[in-house]
């Protein structure tokens, strides 16, 4: 079966970390908790939701694209997949902060 490379899905969730109703984006499709900044591991593409694994996906670090502006990098505590999305606008800035002089080890 062939994927599209990127599936609208932007639904309101309740964060499986922090516990906390996550509303649409509104603009695109919402990835992660803008509170905490956790995401769960469900797409193989981006939106797809075809990923068997389900793991927390984990902030570990950020990258700064000239065009996309903020990349969390995440990794999954089940698998140890490493996922990269786009900072959301209303994501927490302190925790993009902090994540911003991690290394990924």
């Amino acid at each position: 079966m062939e994927h599209k490379n990127f599936v609208k899905n932007d639904d309101e969730f309740i964060c499986e970390n922090c516990g906390k109703k996550v509303p649409k984006l509104g603009y695109s499709s919402r990835n992660h908790c803008p509170y905490c900044l956790h995401s769960k591991h469900v797409d193989i593409k981006p939106g797809d939701r075809q990923e068997t694994c389900h793991g927390d996906l984990e902030p570990v670090s950020l990258e700064i694209d000239s065009k996309k502006g903020y990349v969390i990098v995440f990794r999954c505590k089940k698998c140890g997949a490493i996922r990269k999305n786009k900072a959301a606008k209303d994501d927490n800035m302190d925790l993009i902060i902090k994540l911003s002089s991690k290394q990924i080890m």
